[in-house]
């Protein structure tokens, strides 16, 4: 689990606190919920997903270059597998 220590305005956090009290719910559970009900809706947004696939296919480009250059500086040539070991063939 990851520790997250965020800046609210005094006024924003006064409404949290009033809404955790009266739901019955700890102020740390509100903030979770919340955040978890913006990342379920981002993730729904076709725009994000637009971008999450552009975001993929750089980052295996990326990945592909590195390989590239390892390959080249310790002259392996074999190509890692999909689980990210090389092979034994």
């Amino acid at each position: 689990m990851k520790t997250l220590a965020i800046r609210l305005e005094d006024e924003q956090h006064a409404r949290l606190v009033i809404l955790a009290k009266l739901s019955g719910v700890s102020l740390t559970d509100t903030i979770r919920d919340a955040i978890e009900n913006r990342i379920a809706t981002l993730a729904a947004d076709p725009e994000i997903a637009s971008k999450a696939e552009a975001l993929t296919a750089e980052i295996d480009r990326e990945a592909a270059e590195q390989r590239d250059a390892i390959a080249t500086l310790f002259g392996t040539t074999k190509r890692t597998s999909s689980r990210g070991r090389q092979g034994t063939e």
